[in-house]
Parts: C-alpha cells; structure tokens; sequence
C-alpha cells in the first residue's frame, strides 16, 4: 500500500510541474479559443493543486 502511494504521489507531482511550466506551450497545442491566459492560469492552478495533493500524501 506504501509503495502504491508514493507511486501515485510520484506521477501526481509530475504531471502538476509538468502543466506549471509548460502550461502555455500545452494550451497552443490542444486549445483554440481566444483567452489563452485564462486557460494558462487554468492548468498552472491544476498543477499547483497535483502537487499539493502529493504534499498532503507525504504528511499522513
């Protein structure tokens, strides 16, 4: 069960830093709407709350 954890927290915190900093790069290519910023802070806002769902693993 530990192992499965960490496993789960590993890709968690991956996937969040992988749309904090390539969030722009990642709306270009797979959205075509106007508000590019808006969906910019959309996938930095996801990232953040992956990696604090990882954060929140390590402490229980």
């Amino acid at each position: 069960m530990n192992k499965y954890l960490v496993a789960m927290g590993i890709i968690l915190v991956t996937i969040g830093v992988k749309l904090i900093y390539d969030a722009r790069p990642i709306v270009k290519m797979y959205f075509s709407f106007g508000e590019e910023n808006e969906a910019v802070l959309g996938l930095k806002i996801l990232g953040f709350m992956s990696a604090m769902i990882r954060w929140n693993f390590a402490l229980f």
